[in-house]
Formats: structure tokens, C-alpha cells, sequence
């Protein structure tokens, strides 16, 4: 089982406890606006990457007037700043690296802001390129599930999946570039639940994390990092063994 496995693993069955709705509608609202604007086009048919953003939103049951209004904000039709994304680098207390993926309409309040959270929480402000290295983009899908079988295996690989784990009723595939949504669809035609899909930082190099003391202020320290309102998606090197999972 990969480190980042396990960490999905955790990631997802602690959101579905304490995870804000509203945020997450106003996360998926920003990425169908900045997909709409750049993209050149608010039709999901003729702008592939509105209709993947959209479909993400539809999958975490976000309501059809939010989604036609974030379209309508890309597109120009409605006014207001425009969203931007932004790309943070740091080291957690632990020494594992941390990418932060931000959304925002001021780029100096969410520096200022998520600066000055990971300072406060024993973390290190990282300058751009110091952690990226370490990471590499891929195309990931998480699923929910029963355990995959033979036969659903190939069917994914067939679509292009390169490695696939389970843990604890959650799958997570990963993908080149080019076939995570082939392989989300292929999963969604097998008849599982699609948690969460698209492009993401992978870890070539992980941090161990080597007890729950620690793996619990990591947890704590990307919490406080994600309960920034322009703050879309936390990513770590980090990797927490099975047996440090199972004390958490």
C-alpha cells in the first residue's frame, strides 16, 4: 500500500465528517469560473475542461444554479473580480513538503493569509520551486467501493490506469495526464461511486512519517491551512504507514 494511498484513504474519511459544504460548492464554483474564462467558452461541449469541472461539481452535489451562475461569472456575463489560481510551497513541522493550490480574486490577502497560518502552526514558508520538484502531476481518481475485481482491473488498465490501491472502501487510481477521465469513466461504468477526479501533485520523493504524534500534527497542521476560504487543495509528500493509520 503507497504512502499516498493511505493518506487518501484518511483525507477522505475524515472529510466526510467535518468537511464545510459551503466551501466545498464555493471551491467547485471557482473552477467552473476559471474554466469557463479559460477554456474561451461556458458550452461543457465545445470547453472539455468546464465539463470535467462540472461534472466534479455535480458529483459532490453541487445545486445546478450554483454551477450556471459560476459559468455565467467566467463567460463575463455576470461581473465581479475574477478568480485566479495560485500555487504555494512550505514545509510542515514534521519536515514533509506541502504544495497549497489556492483560488482567489486577491492574491495579496490569501499570501498573507496562508503565510501567516503555517508560521503560526511550527510550519516553514517554502520559496517557489524549493518542494515542487519533488511532486509530480498525474491524473487521479478516487473511488468508493467494493474491493476491485479481476475482471474491473482490466477494464481500468484498458483505459489507462498505471497503479491502483484500496483501503479502507476507497480505490485510488492514478493516470498520465491524458487518461484520468477515461479512467473515471470506466470506474463509474463498473458501477462504483467517484469521489474525487482530475489532475493532482503525486509525491516521487515521501517524507515517513513514524507515529501518530506526528502524523496527527500534520493533520492538524494542513486542517488549519485548509479552513482558508481561498485555500482549493492541500498536497503532501507525507507518508503514513498502515500501522501509524490504524492509531489515528
Amino acid at each position: 500500500m503507497s504512502g499516498h494511498s493511505k493518506w487518501a484513504s484518511i483525507k477522505h474519511k475524515k472529510g466526510a465528517t467535518d468537511a464545510k459544504r459551503g466551501k466545498i460548492f464555493t471551491r467547485h464554483a471557482k473552477l467552473i469560473e476559471i474554466c469557463a474564462r479559460e477554456g474561451g467558452s461556458g458550452d461543457p461541449g465545445m470547453n472539455p475542461s468546464l465539463k470535467t469541472a462540472i461534472d466534479n461539481a455535480k458529483s459532490e452535489n453541487v445545486p445546478n444554479i450554483n454551477i450556471d451562475r459560476a459559468v455565467k461569472k467566467g463567460t463575463g456575463e455576470l461581473k465581479g473580480d475574477q478568480t485566479v489560481a495560485v500555487t504555494y510551497e512550505a514545509y510542515a513541522p514534521s519536515g514533509a513538503a506541502i504544495i497549497i493550490e489556492c483560488l482567489t480574486d486577491n492574491k495579496n490577502r490569501t499570501l498573507s493569509s496562508v503565510k501567516s497560518t503555517i508560521e503560526k502552526r511550527g510550519g516553514k514558508w517554502a520559496e517557489s520551486g524549493s518542494v515542487m520538484w519533488m511532486f509530480e502531476k498525474k491524473g487521479v481518481v478516487i473511488g468508493k467501493g467494493n474491493p476491485i475485481s479481476d475482471d474491473t482491473e482490466l477494464a481500468l488498465i484498458d483505459a489507462g490506469a498505471e497503479d491502483i490501491n484500496s483501503s479502507d472502501g476507497l480505490i485510488e487510481i492514478k493516470t498520465e495526464a491524458t487518461n484520468w477521465s477515461k479512467v473515471r469513466d470506466a470506474l463509474k461504468e463498473a458501477g462504483y461511486e467517484v469521489k474525487e477526479a482530475g489532475m493532482k501533485y503525486i509525491a516521487k520523493q515521501e517524507a515517513d512519517i513514524s507515529n501518530a504524534e506526528s502524523a496527527r500534527k500534520l493533520m492538524d497542521f494542513i486542517d488549519a491551512i485548509e479552513e482558508d476560504e481561498d485555500v482549493a487543495e492541500v498536497h503532501t509528500n507525507a507518508n503514513i504507514s498502515d500501522e501509524v493509520a490504524a492509531q489515528l
